[in-house]
């Protein structure tokens, strides 16, 4: 579903009504678009031509570089090949080959930029969206960033990269350079591209903070640990997204899989073999690719473009030591706990024991069954041993806050939060497992979508999130006029964005919360395997 911009004119309305938007705020724009504000621009690789709605210029669909197709599959990007005269910039590029498209098109490396259709006077401050999707999904059409431009005065840029097997794969012999990374690299080149054009567009080249969620935020870690990201990011934003990554070892391993599922892996050449195929047959060859949520690709460390494991990077200190916003959610990952709907308590205690041995009945002394609703229990259990304990990467709970306290070390300008909110979907009915405050759950407050239900209190929140992302873009702080201070992390605060008012808590309030004393006395390692296989492994019936 795209995240866009109808219902705006509703929410302005009555976020005015409680007086959460004032005549002086960044958002106050004029409607029209002076003469002298040319939609024609001029980039390195030519000119284009964007349109205007309402307070907002958009220019969609805008080469980044060169479509990755023929002898470019599996191969670091390349510039973005001229064209002559003016290109149309009315309307988005293709996605990347995805299992959900019902196309699938490998020419897909475009981005879309947003920007307030008014002169500023100034280079304005730039956000760079990454999409999430665990590498598999998604694209940078399914988020408008007309809302956060108009609202901050900022310029807002989404983009494509290669996903699954076509962005991440790993052989022996693929390319000189970028084998397992070239997704990762793909979105340098966007970083590179608005170091060199977005000033065209009235953005600042040195204020680009880069941000994404889930395996967006995956990426702003490792963009953080490469050295080819030096003096291109300014600020960073990491929502839902860890800092894991595969060995070569471990990539390559899943190459030689990925080359047998294709019919190649017994190929005297199996590279050139792959290389033959169609861009559909590759993709329908790469589910077991793809994975679950706790399989599927990652970057690969160890390699020129990320030398480091980006969590060693990240607690080590060598890393692009620029101002950080970091966050998740209060119920990160009780969705995925569904499989264990119907766990007994037995079940529900093998559960346990698969990660945390001798130590799982003290777990399960901390998160008894009884305190948990009576239907679907054993899944709320997990879902909140999971997400406080932090095994889906690091997501959420003690060891996401405990990575926020390591970076501080080296970045004093570190902002942890916490978002407890449902997404803004109607009411919740009581027979029906809830997924709480689940991962993503924030992103329809940053990028409202017209098929969401918001009350007064989740619009007051949305208005809330989109002016403290829009001041963190532009001053490297959260500090947005007339809402809850948000203090750093040094500083020993957390803030809880919730409907009614966001507040901070004390770093000692947010560990009791989530039982961080317990965690941190256990040694264990992240979840291995996807929780319906773990579901499987220990005899869960399923519904």
């Amino acid at each position: 579903m795209r995240h866009r911009l109808n219902w705006l004119g509703v929410a302005v309305a009555v976020v005015m009504t409680v007086a959460l938007v004032t005549a002086g705020a960044p958002g106050a724009t004029n409607a029209g678009r002076p003469a002298a504000h040319s939609l024609v621009v001029r980039t390195d690789a030519g000119t284009v031509e964007g349109k205007t709605t309402g307070a907002v210029d958009s220019f969609l669909g805008i080469p980044f570089a060169a479509p990755p197709v023929g002898e470019l599959r599996w191969q670091p990007p390349q510039p973005a090949p001229a064209w002559p005269g003016v290109r149309p910039a009315t309307s988005y590029g293709p996605a990347c080959p995805q299992a959900s498209r019902a196309t699938v098109n490998e020419d897909c490396l475009y981005l879309n930029v947003y920007r307030p259709a008014r002169p500023a006077g100034e280079r304005l401050p730039v956000l760079l969206w990454i999409h999430g999707g665990g590498f598999s999904s998604g694209s940078g059409d399914q988020f408008d960033g007309s809302l956060l431009a108009e609202t901050n005065n900022i310029v807002v840029v989404t983009i494509n990269y290669r996903l699954g097997v076509f962005g991440f794969l790993d052989l022996p012999g693929l390319s000189p350079a970028g084998a397992g990374n070239y997704g990762l690299l793909d979105q340098v080149a966007a970083l590179k591209w608005a170091n060199h054009n977005i000033d065209r567009f009235g953005g600042d080249p040195e204020g680009v903070t880069v941000a994404g969620l889930s395996a967006g935020g995956h990426s702003v870690c490792s963009l953080l640990a490469s050295p080819l990201t030096h003096g291109l990011i300014n600020g960073a934003i990491i929502h839902s997204g860890g800092c894991p990554s595969h060995t070569v070892t471990e990539s390559q391993a899943a190459g030689a899989r990925f080359a047998n599922d294709a019919g190649c892996g017994a190929a005297a050449d199996p590279v050139g073999c792959l290389r033959t195929k169609p861009a559909a047959e590759i993709l329908g060859s790469s589910a077991g690719f793809r994975g679950g949520i706790l399989s599927g690709p990652l970057p690969t460390a160890g390699v020129p473009e990320l030398p480091l494991a980006p969590l060693t990077a990240m607690r080590t200190g060598r890393f692009e030591k620029v101002p950080l916003l970091i966050g998740s959610t209060r119920d990160e990952v009780r969705a995925w706990a569904l499989p264990f709907r119907d766990a007994t308590p037995a079940q529900y205690e093998k559960s346990l024991e698969y990660l945390f041995g001798d130590r799982a009945a003290d777990v399960a002394k901390q998160y008894p069954l009884s305190n948990f609703p009576a239907q679907d229990t054993a899944a709320y259990a997990l879902g909140a041993v999971w997400t406080d304990s932090s095994v889906f990467f690091g997501l959420g709970g003690c060891q996401y806050a405990q990575l926020a306290q390591d970076i501080a070390k080296y970045q004093p300008k570190t902002f942890l939060y916490r978002f407890d909110a449902r997404p803004p979907s109607g009411p919740v009915n009581p027979a029906a497992f809830d997924p709480g405050a689940t991962h993503a759950a924030d992103q329809a407050y940053l990028w409202p979508t017209p098929a969401s239900v918001y009350d007064r209190d989740q619009l007051r929140l949305s208005v809330e999130m989109v002016r403290y992302w829009g001041a963190f873009v532009r001053q490297g702080a959260p500090d947005a006029a007339g809402q809850a201070e948000w203090p750093s992390v040094p500083h020993d605060r957390t803030m809880i964005l919730q409907p009614g008012g966001s507040s901070t808590v004390t770093s000692a309030a947010f560990a009791a919360t989530h039982h961080c004393d317990l965690w941190n006395s256990i040694s264990y390692q992240w979840l291995d395997i996807d929780p319906d296989q773990l579901a499987d492994r220990i005899g869960v019936a399923r519904r």
